[in-house]
């Protein structure tokens, strides 16, 4: 398993960051690791959604179907899912109150499937060069700063 876990305070309110986070579609604007992103079920953000993510590899893109699998904008949480035959992938995005603005936990694991998943441990690696490059882009995107978790 890979995991990257980041917290960025942003100067938007909860219902305004949640928005946009939870806009699938967002993710080609702040990850440089997404080549684009369609969606292809429901309208917008909520139960049901689905998208597919084009991810960038050395060889090409790969396309990813996220499925909402858990949405409460009451909470400000989300959590998109995707499978396909080599792995899985779990993100939960999570906005708290913080201040005037509020702080968005974005919660990425990675999972490899059959005998792949003996290389769990170099995935984690290339996981977090990854993610430390869409960390930089969300940080921008929110107009935020990196936190050391979401009670900072």
């Amino acid at each position: 398993m890979a995991r990257y876990l980041l917290h960025v305070r942003t100067p938007m309110p909860p219902a305004e960051a949640f928005a946009y986070m939870a806009d699938l579609t967002n993710f080609a604007d702040w990850d440089p690791g997404v080549d684009s992103v369609e969606q292809v079920e429901c309208d917008g953000a909520g139960p049901g959604a689905a998208f597919d993510v084009a991810v960038k590899l050395p060889v090409g893109t790969m396309t990813l179907r996220y499925d909402t699998i858990d949405f409460d904008d009451e909470s400000t949480t989300m959590t998109a899912f995707a499978e396909n035959a080599l792995l899985t992938s779990e993100d939960t995005i999570t906005v708290v109150p913080d201040g005037d603005g509020s702080v968005v936990t974005y919660d990425a694991v990675l999972r490899l499937k059959g005998l792949l998943g003996l290389s769990d441990p170099l995935l984690g690696l290339t996981f977090n060069q990854i993610g430390g490059r869409a960390a930089a882009g969300l940080v921008e995107a929110l107009s935020g700063e990196r936190v050391a978790s979401a009670a900072a």
